[in-house]
């Protein structure tokens, strides 16, 4: 594998599908794939409109999503697990009915953590698994469509 990030759509699945094959190629327990934490300028002014709205009306759910940290999710033997707060849950759960494959098999709830710890079977080829990926951190983790994404660890 020789590049490790991509902020394109396309060559962010592609990143996907590769740091899948250098996964399995390796043998190794997982691969992790991180959002980058650096917000493309044009969402930002949108972004603070919208945190200094909900930030009035102290009802931030942006709170919790924070405590998460940066948007990450891992794949390894056919699983992709993820951390998510419960509205990225709900979120979740709809993005799943587009792909049939997919299923939650487990969610976890510690009490040291904020949030729920998703586990979701993914029985499909590298390129299903690759738009899976994309779509959570599109949709679930409301990412905008330039997001740079980094092969953390594979």
């Amino acid at each position: 594998m020789t590049r490790f990030d991509a902020a394109e759509p396309a060559e962010r699945r592609k990143l996907y599908v590769d740091a899948i094959a250098a996964h399995r190629e390796r043998g190794s327990a997982f691969l992790t794939l991180e959002a980058d934490d650096a917000i493309p300028e044009a969402e930002t002014d949108a972004g603070d409109e919208a945190k200094t709205a909900l930030e009035t009306e102290g009802e931030s759910d942006d709170a919790s999503a924070a405590e998460l940290g940066v948007p990450w999710v891992q794949f390894g033997d056919g699983t992709v697990n993820l951390d998510c707060t419960d509205a990225e849950l709900e979120t979740l759960k709809t993005v799943l009915g587009e792909f049939p494959a997919f299923k939650i098999d487990e969610l976890l709830r510690p009490e040291e953590a904020a949030g729920v710890n998703a586990r979701i079977s993914a029985k499909a080829d590298s390129n299903r698994i690759a738009q899976f990926v994309d779509d959570v951190f599109l949709e679930v983790y409301d990412l905008p469509s330039e997001f740079r994404v980094w092969a953390v660890e594979v």
